[in-house]
């Protein structure tokens, strides 16, 4: 009996070791990889930020003078002229007043006439000729205030522009101060945002200026007019003013805005595809892709890089890699520092937003013979 326990004991161990050895033997096969070529490319630097737009010239129309409502004279969406009628309000007994004031000033004019008639005929005292000059500048004074409570009863539009939607209606009552519409010149747009105050220094008025939005992949040009000359103690922000073209009318007072404003292009910036790049707690790491002992052999290294401005799906890399130097833009998640490996740029790539793609060679170069970047301008 123990003979028999001791063969199965002998046994597990001699399975188990020479298990051991065999997968002690086994050489893993190289990991497929894509790989691109580092090159200094022209980086255009910038500003990235977001703002708000706004009308150069916007308001909310609002009643001057309270009343019933007699007549909307616009459509929401009109486009309207300068000093173009918009509201009437009932002012008939404006109109009366303005009536009874010219009358009065005939009838003081009228008397003036007579005591200076008399006066030259040295029968009126001078006292009374000033008197009655002085009842005909009042009359006028009259005339005048009647005149401007009537224009109160009519709105017009202060400039041209687009006019939104009614807020009253004929017959309703309305108090002074009453907005009925919004104005809008939509020519030229303003665009507020803010950036960090270490970033105050690149900053200069008449500094060109890019806008775009979120929906409708709509893009216009413009420069800054106006930088805060203070910085916001709570958020540390600087604030500034662009003025935009919008000939075409497609941005909107209020509409969520991309701003990015541009800065000297700069020559031999070494950036690489966010994809090559893999981060830790220890920091940040590419894999360069290196001759190996064999000949015809591959292998991985892993390098720790400082990394610098970002933009889209590239990333300035300070300090790490040389150019000429081939790095891994795909299967590094199956790399360790030595891997074998083997360059497929067939290799398919999972997007951030999880599409899968294929990375095709650059340049229509072979795979085998690796993939060069394009010396292309690189946008921070």
């Amino acid at each position: 009996m123990g003979g028999i326990v001791g063969g199965i004991v002998w046994f597990k161990y001699f399975r188990d070791d020479m298990i051991a050895q065999f997968l002690a033997g086994m050489t893993p096969p190289p990991v497929p990889v894509s790989v691109i070529t580092v090159e200094p490319v022209t980086w255009e630097p910038g500003i990235d930020a977001v703002g708000t737009a706004l009308a150069v010239k916007g308001v909310d129309l609002a009643v001057e003078s309270g009343g019933l409502v007699r007549a909307v004279m616009f459509a929401p969406n009109d486009k309207i002229s300068a000093d173009q009628p918009l509201v009437q309000i009932d002012d008939d007994g404006q109109t009366a007043s303005l009536n009874a004031a010219k009358a009065a000033l005939v009838l003081a004019e009228a008397e003036a006439k007579r005591v200076l008639t008399l006066s030259e005929r040295g029968v009126s005292a001078a006292s009374q000729v000033e008197s009655a000059t002085a009842q005909v500048e009042s009359a006028r004074a009259q005339v005048a205030q009647a005149q401007t409570i009537l224009d109160s009863k009519k709105m017009v539009a202060p400039f041209a522009g687009v006019i939104g939607i009614s807020h009253i209606e004929v017959g309703e009552y309305v108090v002074a101060g009453t907005i009925f519409a919004t104005l809008q010149d939509l020519s030229r747009m303003h665009v507020d945002f803010s950036v960090p105050e270490q970033q105050l220094a690149d900053l200069a008025l008449g500094g060109r200026v890019t806008v775009t939005t979120e929906v409708g992949d709509v893009s216009e040009t413009g420069s800054i007019t106006a930088i805060e000359p203070r910085i916001d103690p709570n958020s540390r922000m600087v604030s500034v003013r662009a003025e935009v073209n919008n000939e075409g009318g497609r941005l909107y007072p209020g509409q969520f805005l991309r701003v990015r404003i541009a800065q000297p292009k700069e020559d031999g910036v070494i950036a690489v595809p966010q994809t090559a790049v893999s981060s830790s707690l220890y920091g940040d790491t590419i894999f360069v892709i290196r001759p190996g002992d064999a000949d015809g052999e591959l292998k991985a290294e892993q390098v720790f890089v400082t990394l610098g401005r970002r933009v889209e799906d590239r990333i300035e890399v300070i300090e790490g890699l040389q150019p000429g130097d081939q790095i891994a833009t795909s299967g590094q998640n199956r790399l360790s520092n030595g891997s074998k490996v083997k360059i497929d740029d067939s290799v398919e790539l999972v997007e951030p937003d999880g599409a899968v793609r294929q990375e095709p060679p650059a340049n229509g170069e072979a795979a085998a013979g690796g993939a060069a970047a394009p010396d292309a301008a690189v946008n921070e």
